[in-house]
């Protein structure tokens, strides 16, 4: 489609520390940081598989798995027509991978910032819990803030304000749904300023 892409791995399904006991929090962030990088390494052979150039690039430095997280490279590697896939969060505890991907989408200029989760957008209260919940097609930033609505992080919803990035937060449940964002099909929610 002409599209440059670039991801960021999450780890989310793989088991971290923290929630097994009470292991110091940043021990389990470091795990849950080697959790994306094996995300990372799965989804590198899923693309390749799929006959697509595929580089990791990590923020902790691991050799022989993937190069040293490098804005200028990834840039240049996008470029080049690969797709860079990015491990290992920011490279230090306490921050998500929602931080993450706003905080690459920045150093790489990216056009558009997509967030695929496990929910379909933004809704007015937890769809699970109340049956009245309605999904937003638009929400900003400061009332993800002021009402703390977890969709995302408060560090990566700051980090989208203060930068006045534009999200398009949409479910994944459907794998047809990131080619309708990249389309630019009414999907999801946009997080904008």
């Amino acid at each position: 489609m002409g599209a440059q892409i670039a991801v960021v791995c999450g780890g989310g399904n793989i088991w971290r520390g923290r929630q097994g006991g009470k292991m110091d929090r940043v021990r389990a962030d470091r795990m849950g940081m080697l959790a994306t990088v094996m995300n990372a390494i799965a989804l590198q052979d899923a693309f390749i598989a799929a006959g697509m150039d595929a580089v990791i690039m990590t923020a902790v430095p691991i050799q022989g798995v993937g190069q040293a997280y490098n804005r200028d490279e990834a840039i240049r590697h996008l470029e080049n027509g690969k797709i860079v896939i990015f491990g290992a969060g920011t490279g230090s505890p306490y921050f998500t991978t929602d931080t993450t991907a706003l905080l690459r989408a920045a150093e790489i200029n990216a056009d558009a910032s997509l967030f695929a989760k496990n929910i379909d957008g933004v809704y007015t209260a937890d769809p699970k819990k109340d049956p009245s919940a309605v999904k937003l097609d638009n929400i900003t930033y400061d009332r993800i803030i002021s009402e703390r609505l977890g969709v995302i992080d408060l560090t990566a919803a700051t980090f989208g304000l203060e930068n006045k990035m534009t999200v398009l937060l949409f479910g994944l449940s459907d794998p047809e749904n990131i080619v309708r964002a990249v389309s630019g099909e009414n999907i999801g929610t946009l997080l904008t300023v």
